[in-house]
């Protein structure tokens, strides 16, 4: 434990924040009866438990990531994981890749043909309008009390929002996505990467 020390004490900051979720991950994977105990001591300093996953809480929350399916939810905490580490071009493909995953499914059973013929923006419009995104927001929001004045720019808007988002993180993947060093990334863009991805996962999501 002496020599531990020792070697701790002389890390950089970031060499010693990989340590300790490394070593936190491992011992949660030996321990799982101590997870709750631990993740109210990890809250306290800006991070959550996920799958046993340490991940940052400014990244995604943790409810509204249980509620996604398994194998989306697997690829954004491996996203967020690949972010803490330092990882960023790790972290963009992992994230999209949660939207390969659930935009597949869709083309799937709504009979939308090959959805490796489409670019990753057609899949996403393409996805999203046949789970019927827009007309069960705009549904949800007239049950509100919203004007159909109101709701037409808004539901416009929206799904502009969305096909952008889907532009910006196609246009990512494409030029920051796994390049192992051999170009430049912007973390903030990575960063608003993910938060996108979540966006769009929870939207096809949504019944």
């Amino acid at each position: 434990m002496t020599g531990i020390d020792q070697v701790f004490r002389e890390l950089n900051d970031e060499a010693r924040e990989s340590f300790l979720t490394i070593v936190t991950e491992e011992v949660l994977r030996r321990r799982p009866d101590i997870e709750p105990q631990l993740n109210q001591y990890l809250s306290r300093l800006g991070w959550t438990l996920v799958d046993g996953a340490i991940i940052p809480v400014e990244l995604f929350d943790p409810r509204e990531l249980a509620e996604l399916p398994t194998e989306p939810r697997h690829d954004l905490v491996k996203a967020a994981q690949r972010f803490r580490d330092g990882d960023l071009s790790g972290a963009i493909s992992a994230a999209c890749g949660a939207v390969d995953k659930v935009t597949a499914q869709i083309y799937v059973t709504s009979n939308l043909g090959d959805p490796g013929a489409a670019s990753f923006q057609e899949r996403c419009r393409n996805a999203l309008a046949a789970r019927g995104v827009t007309p069960a927001l705009e549904h949800q929001l007239s049950q509100l009390g919203w004007d159909a004045a109101d709701i037409t720019p808004f539901k416009k808007n929206f799904e502009g929002a969305l096909n952008q988002g889907a532009y910006v993180m196609q246009s990512l993947r494409s030029k920051m996505g796994d390049v192992h060093g051999t170009k430049p990334i912007l973390k903030p863009l990575v960063f608003d990467c993910m938060k996108w991805v979540e966006l769009v996962v929870r939207a096809l999501n949504e019944p």
